[in-house]
C-alpha cells in the first residue's frame, strides 16, 4: 500500500487529533458525572481538588484524587514508553498499541460491578496513555487532554497574528507566509477545544440516558482511530517531526 504524502498525513493527524479530542471530552464528563464530580483527564481540576481536600483533612477523597494523578501519569509514562520503542525499533505502526490500550481501559470501566476508584482509574490510566499518543503534528505541539494549555497556544498564536498583520501591511513580504502558517494553527487549535467541548456535551447527553455504556462511544472511537494507524502511522513520524520552538 502506498504511503500518504506527508500533507496528506498531516491532515490525518489533525483529524486523528481532533477525535481524541473529542473521547477526551467525553470521558472526562462521564466521569466526573459518574463518580464523585472527579476529572480523569483535566488533572488541573483534579490537583485543586487534592489540595482542598488534603487541608480539610478528608484523607479519603484526597487519596483518591493523588491516585488519579498518579495513575494518569503512570499511563503517560506508559504510553511514551510505547512510543519511544516503537521508534527506535523502526516499527511502522506503534500508535495502534496505545489506542488499543486506551480503548481495552475504557473499556474495563464500563461493568456495573465495579468499584467507583477501579473504573475512575481505569479512565485516568486511558487518558494518560491518550496523552502521551499523539503530542505533535509537525512542528505544533498538540494536547488531547490538556485543553487549557491548547487555549493558551491559541493566544499566543493570535496575539503573533496581530503583529504579522501590521508588518504585512507595513509591505513585508515574509510575513505573509508567517502570518498565514498561525492563521491555520490557530484554526486547528480553535477545533481541539470544539472538539473537547463536543465531547463533554455529547457525554452529558449520553450520560443521562446510557449511564456508563455511554463509554462506549470513545471506546469504539479510540478503536477505530487505531485502524487508523495501521493504514496511515501516526507516533513514529511524529518522532521525526521538528519540534515547536
Amino acid at each position: 500500500m502506498q504511503e500518504p504524502s506527508n500533507p496528506q498525513r498531516k491532515r490525518i493527524k489533525a483529524l486523528v487529533a481532533l477525535l481524541l479530542a473529542f473521547a477526551a471530552g467525553c470521558v472526562d464528563i462521564v466521569g466526573y458525572l459518574s463518580f464523585g464530580k472527579l476529572f480523569t483527564a483535566h488533572l488541573t481540576g483534579e490537583t485543586v481538588h487534592l489540595g482542598e481536600w488534603f487541608t480539610e483533612a478528608r484523607s479519603q477523597d484526597a487519596a483518591r484524587a493523588a491516585a488519579i494523578i498518579a495513575v494518569f501519569v503512570a499511563g503517560s509514562i506508559l504510553g511514551r514508553t510505547a512510543i519511544e520503542v516503537g521508534s527506535r525499533l523502526r516499527l511502522r505502526s506503534v500508535a495502534v498499541v496505545t489506542l488499543l490500550l486506551e480503548a481495552a481501559l475504557i473499556a474495563s470501566a464500563v461493568p456495573a460491578g465495579h468499584s467507583q476508584l477501579f473504573s475512575l482509574l481505569m479512565l485516568a490510566a486511558a487518558m494518560g496513555v491518550q496523552t502521551a499518543t499523539l503530542t505533535r503534528i509537525g512542528s505544533l505541539t498538540v494536547h488531547t487532554t490538556f485543553v487549557t494549555g491548547m487555549l493558551n497556544k491559541l493566544a499566543q498564536l493570535l496575539s503573533h497574528v496581530v503583529f504579522l498583520t501590521y508588518d504585512v501591511l507595513r509591505g513585508s513580504q515574509a510575513a505573509v507566509a508567517s502570518r498565514l502558517k498561525a492563521l491555520r494553527d490557530a484554526r486547528f487549535i480553535s477545533g481541539v477545544w470544539l472538539f473537547y467541548l463536543a465531547g463533554a456535551a455529547s457525554g452529558t447527553w449520553m450520560k443521562f440516558r446510557f449511564n456508563m455504556h455511554a463509554l462506549l462511544l470513545p471506546g469504539v472511537l479510540v478503536l477505530s482511530l487505531a485502524v487508523v494507524d495501521l493504514i496511515s502511522p501516526l507516533a513514529v513520524e511524529e518522532e521525526r517531526d521538528v519540534p515547536e520552538r
